[in-house]
């Protein structure tokens, strides 16, 4: 060691070291020893809090991440909505119910028909994990169960959310 002249508690030499009170009595002993109890423990929450990877494993399963999912609707035929017959409109009445429910529930964000003049077709947008999942949810259509629609399904990032309309 040089011969500087080093504060005793920087020194490492055995013989320069001075006791140190306690770290409990020190904060004792000071004023605002309360804020800096708080502060200490507040820094180390993150560190007694922490859970280990996997700790709550077997309380609630992690569930895949919700993906939106564009549902197309393919009506039996182009002029669909100019003939449609008294059986199909029912099926139609219960297709609405259906997605309506869904669609007050928060799984179907929106949907409708597409007036397209080469034939109209249904599109509906859902939360769901996966694209069988989405698949399922369309299935279960009471129109798409009957076989008079089908369905195309893929995966649609939403970029904004339709305002309500009247």
């Amino acid at each position: 060691m040089s011969n500087e002249i080093l504060p005793p508690i920087l020194d490492h030499r055995p013989h320069a070291r001075l006791p140190l009170p306690s770290a409990w009595s020190t904060i004792a002993r000071m004023k605002s020893a309360p804020l800096l109890l708080a502060a200490l423990l507040m820094s180390l929450a993150p560190v007694l809090f922490a859970q280990a990877p996997g700790a709550n494993s077997n309380l609630v399963e992690d569930k895949p991440p919700m993906k939106n999912w564009l549902i197309r609707l393919l009506q039996p035929r182009a002029s669909f909505d100019k003939d449609i017959t008294p059986g199909e409109q029912a099926l139609m009445d219960q297709h609405f119910a259906y997605w309506k429910d869904l669609n007050e529930k928060g799984i179907c964000l929106f949907g409708g028909p597409v007036l397209d003049p080469k034939g109209v077709y249904g599109i509906l947008v859902v939360r769901a994990a996966s694209e069988d999942e989405a698949r399922a949810l369309a299935g279960a259509d009471p129109s798409v169960k009957s076989g008079l629609n089908h369905i195309d399904v893929a995966e649609m990032r939403v970029a904004f959310v339709p305002v309500a309309h009247s």
